[in-house]
């Protein structure tokens, strides 16, 4: 995949390779007149993401929509979408806990402006098909990272995991609100403006509630240098909640659940990011987070939505 045929595509006319700003996908920072500018990979349904953040946008939420250029945004280079946002000047989040009450407020506002049915057409949450082989071949890679980094994994994770296998179909029988969501909400996606801008909406999903929470609390720190290296505190939680809670309720049934929604959101989310990025297990930092987010599986009763 070539940058300067992505960036082209738009119109930039580069003839050198552009750097990506971002070290996990291709994401180039480049002038348009006078302002700056970011062309980075988004959906295959990137008309239904452009809609949403539009009336995301409309209602004062701080989110990114595509720059109005002089051909269309987004553009599709081979198989993959292409879109061109604004470049967010701001500070980057660091662990503050007006930070983190911030950032729970805007997850509030944005799933208070949810519509009631997924009337943008995003894409449709139904990751509730893995098997307990999967779980097998991806703790063994896991094990073995962490090996190789001089770590052992307790056996309990594994057992856990195989759990969450088996809780599947009852998550999905259970029919739990659902809502519109950029449904990637972490910290390397936000800007500090000082209020948090949104600056990577491109996972736009319609999806139980709970699950975005569960997402925004085991991954929230995660691939941010600025950012501790360990999930949440429990008083840093119940301040992000607290944010939350200003603008969305919770429901006692998705209270119930809400231990379940957590294994599950760790086998779909974190279980892969464990087990196919074995150099992060060498970075100390990652080795961290990758420890805590094992704890928060294995011990997660103090993390609640009360």
């Amino acid at each position: 995949m070539k940058g300067t045929e992505i960036l082209n595509m738009f119109g930039f006319g580069v003839e050198e390779e552009p750097a990506s700003i971002y070290p996990y996908s291709p994401v180039y920072r480049v002038k348009y007149g006078e302002q700056d500018v970011v062309v980075k990979r988004t959906q295959k349904r990137a008309e239904s993401v452009i809609s949403y953040t539009n009336m995301l946008k409309g209602k004062g939420i701080d989110v990114v929509t595509p720059v109005k250029l002089k051909i269309d945004n987004p553009q599709k280079y081979e198989d993959t979408n292409f879109v061109v946002y604004p470049f967010i000047e701001g500070q980057k989040y660091s662990g503050k806990d007006n930070e983190i009450y911030e950032a729970g407020k805007l997850l509030g506002q944005i799933h208070s402006y949810s519509p009631g049915s997924n009337d943008y057409n995003l894409l449709d949450y139904d990751v509730y098909d893995f098997n307990e082989e999967e779980v097998e071949e991806s703790m063994e890679a896991i094990i073995q990272h962490a090996k190789k980094a001089g770590l052992k994994i307790d056996p309990a994770l594994k057992i856990k995991l195989l759990e969450s296998v088996a809780n599947q179909q009852e998550l999905y029988r259970a029919n739990l609100p659902h809502v519109a969501t950029p449904h990637d909400f972490k910290a390397n996606n936000l800007i500090l403006t000082p209020d948090p801008y949104l600056i990577d909406p491109d996972n736009a999903a319609w999806i139980p509630k709970i699950f975005d929470l569960a997402l925004a609390l085991l991954l929230f720190h995660n691939e941010h240098q600025e950012a501790p290296d360990r999930v949440f505190t429990i008083d840093e939680w119940d301040l992000f909640l607290s944010g939350y809670k200003e603008f969305m309720d919770i429901t006692d049934e998705e209270k119930r659940y809400w231990d379940k929604a957590k294994q599950h959101v760790f086998l779909d989310e974190v279980m892969w990011l464990m087990a196919e990025y074995e150099e992060d297990w060498q970075n100390p930092s990652q080795q961290k987070l990758f420890n805590s987010l094992i704890q928060i599986v294995l011990n997660s009763a103090d993390y609640q939505l009360a």
